[in-house]
Formats: structure tokens, C-alpha cells, sequence
């Protein structure tokens, strides 16, 4: 199947987010992260993500792409029709969101309750809200996440 605009765009901001490159290669423990999960690409974690496995860009780009379009898949049965009555640039953050956060998160999340109710911007806000990680056994606002949730708020609520 065709990769929609919203999965390519969501790509970039996960691309820029997650690690910018830098992890294509050999799988690492993402130390910030619950678990410690082992994590290769930009944010993969789980399923075909195997410690000896060495991943070349191509490999990284068929695990990410899977991720997205399941991602998308999801909101496509969960969200609808909201979801396709977004604008690209919401769907592409619903999406990062998604990736980052995972669709138990979403679930219950008030992000879905605006979008279902077609407050878009609303949904967009929610963003900015999801600042938190677990260091230590403490729930703190991780810098990396407050630019995240800023950026993709401001981006899915005002455009370009």
C-alpha cells in the first residue's frame, strides 16, 4: 500500500525527535525509557529489534514505516472520521504522538477526547501536556520532550 502524506511527514518529526540518525546501525539501551527497552533506528523498540542484528538505513525504514502505517491504521479505526477530517499537519503529530507515546496512551488520553470531538486545536494542545518521563523511579519533565510537545503543539494547532 501507498505511504500517506501524514506517515511520511510523522517520519521527519520522529527522525528529528528520536534520535536524528544517529542510532541506524547497532541497537542500544534507551536508558531514559521504561524498561530500558532495547532500541535501534529513530525510537524502535520491540518487535524486530534484535541486539546482534547490525540495521542499515533500509532496514531502519522498513521497521519505521510498518510502525507508522500500523499507527495510522489505528487511528484510522479508533479516531474516525475525525481523523481523516484533520489537515495533514494534525494527523502528522496524532501520529508522532502515537510513535512516542504508544496507543494505550492515546486511548485514554484527552488528545483523543477533543479529536473525537472535532476540536482539532484542542487535540493539538494536548501535546504540550506530555512533558514527563521516568528517571529514577521519578516522573520529571524530560527537556527533550517539553521541545517535543511545544513544537508538535504549535505546528498541529497554527501550520506552517
Amino acid at each position: 500500500t501507498s505511504t500517506s502524506d501524514a506517515v511520511k511527514l510523522a517520519m521527519v518529526l520522529g527522525s528529528y525527535y528520536e534520535s536524528s540518525y544517529r542510532h541506524i546501525g547497532t541497537p542500544y539501551i534507551d536508558r531514559l525509557g521504561k524498561g530500558q527497552p532495547l532500541t535501534v533506528c529513530n525510537g524502535i523498540t520491540g518487535a524486530g529489534v534484535y541486539a546482534h542484528k547490525r540495521y542499515s538505513p533500509a532496514d531502519c525504514y522498513k521497521l519505521e514505516v510498518g510502525r507508522y502505517k500500523e499507527a495510522e491504521a489505528y487511528l484510522q479505526r479508533t479516531a474516525a472520521p475525525a481523523y481523516q477530517q484533520a489537515n495533514v499537519l494534525q494527523q502528522a503529530t496524532y501520529l508522532d504522538f502515537l510513535h512516542n507515546k504508544g496507543s494505550s496512551a492515546f486511548a485514554t488520553s484527552t488528545m483523543r477526547r477533543k479529536l473525537l470531538a472535532g476540536d482539532f486545536i484542542g487535540a493539538c494542545r494536548e501535546n504540550e501536556k506530555w512533558t514527563r518521563g521516568t528517571v529514577g523511579g521519578v516522573k520529571v519533565v524530560l527537556p527533550g520532550l517539553k521541545v517535543r510537545g511545544d513544537a508538535n503543539s504549535d505546528l498541529c494547532a497554527e501550520g506552517l
